[in-house]
């Protein structure tokens, strides 16, 4: 699989970077989908901000929510998924 580096989030130091923001207050540059399933590209992207948290948001939705996690969060998540933590979403 490529890998593909991240690009820091536009806005410029100082703005006040919240969970919730409207997604699109972070630009419309930078913004990845990690991966994509069968249904059409309708799925979650996400942009490294400039200090380390990540931000995602709703692909279908690109002015909706965004939601900030930590370089921590974002980390347990995707160890825990990949332990199988999240499986029973699935059923």
């Amino acid at each position: 699989m490529k890998r593909i580096e991240p690009q820091c989030s536009p806005r410029t130091r100082g703005e006040r970077i919240y969970n919730g923001m409207p997604a699109r207050e972070l630009g419309s540059e930078g913004w990845h989908k990690p991966w994509s399933g069968g249904n059409g590209g309708n799925c979650l992207e996400a942009m490294k901000l400039a200090d380390g948290r990540v931000a995602v948001r709703q692909s279908t939705d690109p002015d909706g929510p965004a939601l900030i996690y930590t370089s921590a969060e974002m980390t347990a998540f995707i160890e825990g998924a990949k332990a199988g933590e999240a499986d029973f979403l699935l059923s």
